[in-house]
């Protein structure tokens, strides 16, 4: 027998020859069987109580491929240590006819699913109940459960024993310092957008090195999280604020806040950064923002549990001077989140969604209407059905003419056996033809694929689809799949800001590479209507970039609330704009 190893270690504080020395048991025992070992899984560092482990679901996965005869493993609980995971593991083995045995248990039947799948689901609830009392007394010590605030550092400390004492912390100066440059630019009216900027332009490290963020300063309200809602930085520390649980779809933890009663505080006053006064002026302004006719809107219309709407370049846009994706600025407007939220890049590039979105349509409609496209698709996909067809009735006739054939050959052996030849091999090979005549007759008897007519006026009815492009959009019934497959074709969108003013856009992906056909299928229809120019203040352009990020076409469209960019030819442009002062294909300006 085929046999998989699995092995699994889940602290970091474990030896990575954990592993060996399971496998090496494994090895063993799958010896003493005969078994063949054909492959080795194994996750490190890694909670048995989750599924969502690499190895694990590769194993799962090579499983279900029949790759393997039976799995080895030094325990269960090595497997998982979750109720529904171990019973979902048993079930999937046995469906694909897989053995499961460890050193432990033996086989694994329905009795140890059920007995070791509760046992280790206990273990776990009793190890976090022992591990969560002994942090809460590391806390009654005014000791630190974990983790590590901004301003503070771990301190080294040795009890008589030459034992390390755990959870002791001292001030930063240095940090301590930016804490309270926040606190007092906060109170005279910064925003924390506009304090992070500032650090950042200064090139003070934030946190673990990182650049500041807004949020970093702001934190959570409920959670007493970010530098602002931080009460450590007053000398009060406070644990057990919330507790997570597993996300059993994706395998992820989520916070969920604690009752207040819950809450375990302890005055630290040793540790305190900020005064009293300064703490209470902050903690106010904190309120009268919340307080604001505007989250006070926010909030009523439940604008924070509401998923936004997915866009058709959602997550696909990002800056060109710095790589980061760009967000919603104001009404309609995308922007380089570092360069508006912390001033990380320099680049000014912004544009509305409704221009953006409008470039990538008038591309996809104009350079996919090219009729020469469209009858070089029907001619190719007549040749493949006329091709396919031969290839079936080749095949049909050849069927027909084996089972004429076998037919033959039996009518002989019939005869001859009513002419009074007997054998045992004779009737040996009536047997096998009659077989044969059988199996030819089943697979002649398959009904043959239904004939595929190419409709004479499909390059019209593909134009009317391209077209209705917008429509699809719009139509609720079809947004989400018009959505979903115009994104498959983007692989990224890039805004470059121009020198002199305005922006350029780049389409990066599978998109491009159709512009590019459509620009080698036709090399017609280059004019450009003449007509009033624009300020080219207010002019960007669309760069379409094939896979080795080549220009294909580069072009001015209009101002927004002027017109729409149109494509001719594979090019995006702007109507009303002379021919002589469009960009070439390479994108120089002529």
């Amino acid at each position: 027998m085929r046999a998989a190893i699995y092995a699994r270690y889940s602290s970091d504080l474990q030896r990575e020859a954990s592993i060996e020395d399971q496998v090496r048991v494994c090895r063993e025992l799958g010896a003493t069987r005969g078994w063949r070992e054909v492959k080795v899984y194994s996750d490190k560092a890694t909670s048995g109580s989750s599924r969502f482990r690499p190895a694990y679901q590769q194993m799962i996965t090579d499983a279900r491929a029949g790759l393997f005869e039976v799995i080895v493993a030094e325990a269960l609980d090595r497997l998982s240590r979750d109720q529904e995971d171990v019973a979902g593991l048993f079930k999937t083995l046995r469906f694909a006819d897989i053995a499961l045995h460890t050193l432990a248990e033996g086989e694994i039947s329905e009795l140890h699913v059920g007995l070791k799948g509760t046992m280790n689901a206990l273990f776990l609830k009793d190890l976090a109940a022992k591990t969560h009392r002994g942090l809460s007394g590391r806390i009654e010590q005014k000791r630190f459960a974990g983790g590590l605030c901004f301003g503070y550092r771990v301190t080294r400390e040795f009890d008589a024993q030459g034992e390390k004492i755990r959870g002791g912390r001292d001030i930063v100066p240095a940090e301590a310092e930016v804490v309270r440059r926040i606190y007092e630019a906060f109170c005279k009216g910064s925003s924390p957008m506009k304090i992070a900027k500032q650090l950042n332009a200064e090139a003070v490290p934030g946190p673990n090195g990182a650049p500041w963020q807004d949020t970093t300063i702001r934190g959570h309200a409920a959670r007493g999280t970010g530098i602002l809602r931080n009460e450590l930085y007053v000398g009060r520390l406070i644990w057990n604020r919330q507790h997570f649980l597993r996300d059993p779809q994706t395998g992820k933890r989520v916070a969920r806040m604690n009752p207040r009663s819950y809450w375990q505080i302890e005055e630290m006053p040793e540790l305190a950064i900020i005064d009293d006064a300064l703490w209470a002026q902050t903690q106010t302004r904190l309120a009268a923002i919340a307080a604001s006719p505007t989250a006070t809107a926010l909030r009523d219309s439940g604008f924070w549990t509401k998923r936004r709407p997915q866009h058709i370049l959602t997550g696909r846009v990002v800056c060109g001077a710095c790589g980061h994706p760009m967000s919603a600025v104001g009404q309609d407007y995308l922007r380089c989140a570092r360069a508006h939220r912390n001033g990380l890049c320099d680049s000014k590039a912004s544009i509305r969604r409704p221009i953006l979105e409008n470039i990538v349509i008038e591309a996809l409609q104009h350079n996919l209407m090219a009729p020469d496209l469209v009858k070089e698709f029907v001619s190719a996909a007549n040749a493949e059905i006329n091709r396919s067809r031969a290839e079936e009735t080749a095949c049909r006739d050849e069927l027909a003419a084996k089972r004429a054939a076998v037919e033959r050959q039996l009518d002989a052996l019939i005869e001859a056996i009513a002419n009074g030849l007997r054998s045992g091999s004779l009737q040996a090979k009536l047997d096998k033809l009659e077989a044969e005549r059988a199996d030819l007759s089943a697979a002649m008897a398959a009904p043959a694929a239904s004939p595929i007519r190419l409709h004479p006026n499909l390059a019209e009815a593909y134009r009317q689809k391209i077209a209705a492009l917008r429509e699809a959009l719009e139509d609720e019934a079809s947004r989400d799949e018009a959505l979903q497959i115009i994104r498959s074709v983007i692989e990224k969108v890039v805004i470059h800001a121009r020198p002199e003013g305005g922006c350029e856009v780049e389409l990066v992906g599978e998109i491009a590479k159709m512009v590019e056909v459509s620009m080698r299928c036709s090399d017609t229809q280059k004019a450009v209507p003449g007509g009033t120019a624009f300020d080219d203040r207010t002019l960007s352009s669309v760069k379409l970039v094939a896979g080795t990020r080549s220009y294909i076409s580069s072009a001015p469209f209009a101002r927004p609330g002027v017109a729409v960019a149109n494509a001719r030819g594979g090019e995006i442009t702007c109507p009303g704009r002379s021919a002589a002062s469009r960009s070439t294909p390479d994108g120089a300006r002529r």
